[in-house]
């Protein structure tokens, strides 16, 4: 079983910046892809950043030069980097982690437990 703890959330203003954490732990064998997803009130859940071996980095178009995905491998950590944040970034986010589980070498698809973020003056 794969297990996923985000962390750092909270309240900033427009213009300010936050750094999102996603641990992964348990039986992981390998990891094919990880990502960070969003969702604002009242809509749906949507892609902010992610990475996966066979495409790389992709970013939504709305967070292109001003949100960083980085990749910490030897931990099985990512960060989501937000710098110049807006309004409309206000949401809960959600990471994202595919890959193989040891022992069974099954496929997984695990998600965080989400954590809100506040752009407020």
């Amino acid at each position: 079983q794969v297990q996923l703890v985000e962390s750092g959330g909270g309240l900033v203003q427009p213009g300010g910046s936050l750094r999102l954490s996603c641990a992964a732990s348990g039986s992981i064998f390998s990891i094919d892809a990880m990502g960070w997803y969003r969702q604002p009130p009242g809509k749906e859940r949507e892609l902010v950043a992610a990475f996966s071996s066979g495409r790389g980095t992709d970013y939504a178009d709305s967070v292109k030069d001003r949100f960083t995905i980085i990749r910490d491998t030897a931990k099985n950590t990512m960060y989501l980097q937000m710098n110049s944040l807006k309004a409309e970034d206000a949401a809960v986010y959600y990471c994202n982690v595919k890959g193989v589980a040891s022992r069974s070498y099954t496929h997984f698809d695990a998600w965080g437990q989400g954590t809100l973020v506040t752009v407020s003056s």
